[in-house]
C-alpha cells in the first residue's frame, strides 16, 4: 500500500509483540548500506492479541528509539499483519492501466468476506501471462479501524508513515534483496514472532501465498520463565543463549521441546494446506527469521520435526555496514530479528 514517494534513504519500523525494531538503509546504485539500527524490548502485556494494551508505553518506546537513532527522522515505512489483514489471490483476464484497476477492484468486491466500505484495498499483479491471456493478482485488505488505530499511534509518536506494507511482503522483500530466488525450489519463509508465526511460500520463483500460525515463541518464553523461575529480562537472555553457565542444558532443551509442540503442529498444518492448494508434494527449503531463529535448539528441532532443511535468515547478507558504528550490539548477531524492518526500508528504496 504505497502512500508516498521513493527516497534514497529509508527507515523501516517494525512494531512486534515483544520488541520494536528500527532500521535505516541508504541505497547507492544497486547496493544497500545499513546506516542505523535500534531494538527495544517491550514489557510483557504491552501488546497482546494484536492490540495495544498500553498505547502510551509503545509511543514512548518508539520515541526513545528515534531519539537514540536520529531525532530528526520523520518518514518511516511500517507494516501490518494478523487478523486485521486479509490476503487473497485471483486469476483473471489480462488488462492494463485504469481498466485493470477497475476490474481488479470489482473482482475484490465480489469475493470479499467483508464489507468493502470497512476496508482499505490494495493489489499487486504477481504474474502477467500473454500466452494464456491471464494474470495472477494478489489482493490485500486491511480493516479501516485496525489500520487507523495503528497509523494514529505512529503519528502520535511524531512520525509520518509514508508506506504501509504487510509483514509477509516485507519478509519476502528482505529475502529477494539478500538471496537468489531459485524457481526450481519451493521455499517457505517462516518468521517466528512472539505471538504469531508468519509463513510466506515461494513457488516457481514467485510469491504464492501466506499463512499465519496463531502461535509463536510466547509459549516457549512462558515455559522457560516458569521452569527456571526467571523474570522477563533473565528469560529473554536465556532464550538468546546468554545464560549458559547457570542453566541446566538438558532441562532447558527438554522444556523447549515440550513447549514447541503446539507451534510445530501449527506449522505442519500450514505446510500441508499449502501443498494441497498448490499441487506440490513437498517444501524444499525453510528460511527461518524472527526471534525464534535465535532460540538455542529450536531451529534444529523444527528441522527434525518438519523433515525440511532449514537455513537461518540473514537479511544483512547483501547489505554493507561498518561494524564500528554499532556499539550496543553486533548486527550479525541479531540479524534474524531484522527481516521485517530491512524489508520495509528496502521496499521504499526500490
Amino acid at each position: 500500500m504505497a502512500l508516498g514517494k521513493k527516497t534514497k534513504l529509508a527507515i523501516g519500523l517494525d512494531i512486534g509483540a515483544n520488541s520494536i525494531k528500527l532500521v535505516k538503509l541508504r541505497k547507492k546504485g544497486n547496493s544497500y548500506t545499513l546506516k542505523a539500527l535500534a531494538i527495544k524490548e517491550l514489557p510483557l502485556g504491552v501488546i497482546s492479541d494484536e492490540e495495544f494494551k498500553d498505547r502510551d508505553a509503545v509511543i514512548f518506546d518508539i520515541q526513545s528509539l528515534v531519539d537514540q537513532t536520529d531525532p530528526k527522522m520523520r518518514d518511516v515505512v511500517v507494516s501490518i499483519s494478523g487478523h486485521g489483514v486479509i490476503t487473497d489471490k485471483i486469476v483473471m483476464d489480462r488488462k492494463s492501466g485504469a481498466e485493470a484497476e477497475q476490474a481488479i477492484l470489482f473482482e475484490a468486491e465480489q469475493r470479499a468476506p467483508f464489507d468493502v466500505e470497512d476496508v482499505t484495498l490494495d493489489y499487486h499483479i504477481i504474474r502477467d501471462d500473454p500466452e494464456t491471456n491471464k494474470m495472477e493478482v494478489l489482493l490485500v485488505a486491511a480493516r479501516n479501524e485496525f489500520l487507523k488505530n495503528y497509523l494514529d499511534m505512529i503519528i502520535d509518536a511524531g512520525l509520518k508513515p509514508i508506506v504501509v506494507d504487510t509483514d509477509a511482503f516485507a519478509i519476502l522483500n528482505a529475502y529477494t534483496v539478500n538471496y537468489d530466488v531459485d524457481p526450481s525450489r519451493v521455499t517457505a519463509l517462516v518468521d517466528l514472532g512472539f505471538d504469531v508465526t508468519n509463513m510466506t511460500f515461494i513457488k516457481d520463483g514467485l510469491y504464492h501465498s501466506t499463512r499465519d500460525v496463531s502461535n509463536g515463541t510466547r509459549l516457549i518464553f512462558d515455559a522457560i520463565s516458569k521452569e527456571f523461575r526467571l523474570n522477563q529480562e533473565l528469560t529473554a537472555k536465556t532464550l538468546r543463549g546468554e545464560m549458559d553457565s547457570s542453566i541446566d542444558h538438558d532441562m532447558f532443551k527438554a522444556t523447549i521441546v515440550t513447549a514447541s509442540e503446539e507451534l510445530i503442529a501449527g506449522l505442519e498444518v500450514a505446510i500441508s494446506y499449502f501443498k494441497s492448494s498448490s499441487g506440490v508434494d513437498r517444501v524444499d527449503w525453510v528460511v527461518l527469521s524472527g526471534g525464534g531463529a535465535l532460540i538455542p535448539f529450536l531451529p534444529e528441532l523444527l528441522q527434525a520435526k518438519l523433515s525440511i532443511p532449514i537455513e537461518i535468515c540473514n537479511p544483512l547478507r547483501n547489505i554493507e555496514y561498518d561494524p564500528d558504528m554499532f556499539v550496543e550490539f553486533q548486527p550479525e548477531k541479531v540479524a534474524p530479528l531484522l527481516a521485517v524492518p530491512v524489508g520495509l526500508a528496502a521496499r521504499s528504496l526500490k
